[in-house]
């Protein structure tokens, strides 16, 4: 049973909310010298049932699509499986979809309590962001690939730095973007090995409607995006000299831009060195960017 459930949610990818909450959490102490330990753990909790929520209804949906039995599932795409080899625990997932998005309307309904309506209509974009994801955001090529960034990097780090200061700083804002490129990326380059089952279902993400050619270099564009926006940050005076420190992942994103480019759909498992610096890329460049926050 707790296999099943950990598949369902993807539970390696729930690292992702720490990751990209730290320099919120690193923001909120910089300004404060404090963070409020209550207000973070209820942050990071709806950060995580959020995740856990889009995660199951993910997985529920190409279950019922037909998609999962058409991936060839690797460490970092394809599905879980899970639904795949216990049809009768479908059920199961819906119920844990609905109740991560029912845990994170709960605790934002506590932050528009406690700190005002200017929670509400960010968090209503998250919650529209969870529930469309699969069914309808697919379709829609630029929107898919940037609404993952939208919903971890400019809602989640914002919002989680509204919530703890009462306020967005100029630093939180601007480390959100690179935060947002990452996590497009991410997904962008996850859905390459998919590429030809999403087609049958009727996805049309941009990796199906430009190209998997075309895919490689818009990712490519977009980690560029990340360091040249945290050194622009810098320049301007919105983020701190040690933020650099994200610079150190650059060797990570070289291999990822070197995967992608070099891309064959016919060979997808090629692709998995890529994918896995991929994953260690989008955890420890907010990472650092946090640490030079704070330093």
């Amino acid at each position: 049973m707790l296999k099943k459930l950990l598949g369902i949610i993807r539970a390696p990818f729930l690292l992702l909310v720490p990751a990209c909450l730290a320099p919120a959490y690193a923001v909120a102490w910089r300004e404060m010298g404090t963070v409020d330990p209550v207000l973070a753990t209820l942050v990071l909790v709806a950060g995580l049932a959020s995740h856990i929520g889009v995660n199951a209804l993910n997985e529920y949906q190409d279950f019922r699509s037909g998609l999962d039995f058409a991936t060839t599932r690797t460490p970092f795409s394809g599905g879980s499986g899970t639904l795949v080899a216990d049809t009768n625990f479908a059920p199961v997932a819906l119920f844990v979809a609905f109740l991560g998005i029912l845990v994170t309307f709960t605790i934002g309904l506590y932050f528009v309590w406690q700190i005002g309506p200017q929670v509400i209509v960010p968090g209503l974009l998250g919650l529209a962001v969870i529930a469309g994801y699969t069914k309808w955001i697919n379709n829609f090529p630029l929107l898919c690939l940037f609404a993952p960034g939208i919903g971890f990097g400019l809602l989640l780090v914002n919002l989680g730095t509204l919530v703890l200061l009462g306020s967005v700083p100029v630093a939180a804002l601007w480390v959100s973007i690179p935060v947002t490129l990452l996590v497009s990326n991410l997904l962008l380059v996850n859905q390459l090995p998919d590429v030809e089952a999403d087609r049958r279902v009727g996805r049309n993400h941009l990796a199906i409607a430009w190209g998997t050619a075309w895919a490689g270099r818009v990712s490519v564009v977009l980690l560029a995006g990340v360091y040249l926006s945290i050194v622009l940050g810098w320049l301007v005076g919105a983020l701190p000299a040690p933020t650099l420190l994200a610079w150190l992942t650059i060797p990570l994103a070289a291999v990822v831009g070197v995967r992608v480019l070099a891309f064959d759909p016919l060979q997808p498992r090629r692709l998995l060195p890529g994918m896995g610096a991929n994953v260690a890329l989008t955890l420890l460049t907010p990472a650092l960017m946090a640490v030079g926050l704070v330093w």
